[in-house]
């Protein structure tokens, strides 16, 4: 499988603060360390920023075991209907 693009992550600066969207592993290559690789990437990439932030539905609760093991910390839910809550994250740079 080679040139395969197998995962992807999307983040901008603001104000100090990186936001972070769009983490994506292939299916067939998640669980491999992949989206871990990526977060260390993107957060090394925007070294400069004091804060990074990023959300995820509640019930993401592989997104979610990864964020708290890169240490993020919840900071905010917000409900969008019956069957969503987003799970704000955040990291603050030292």
């Amino acid at each position: 499988m080679r040139n395969k693009i197998v995962g992807s992550v999307r983040g901008y600066k603001e104000n100090g603060t990186c936001f972070i969207g769009r983490l994506i592993v292939d299916s067939k290559f998640q669980n491999k360390g992949f989206g871990k690789l990526l977060m260390n990437n993107i957060e090394k990439e925007f070294s400069g920023c004091t804060r990074l932030e990023l959300f995820t539905g509640d019930k993401s609760n592989k997104n979610l075991y990864l964020y708290n093991k890169l240490g993020y910390k919840e900071f905010k839910r917000q409900r969008i209907n019956e069957k969503l809550v987003l799970i704000y994250l955040e990291k603050i740079n030292h």
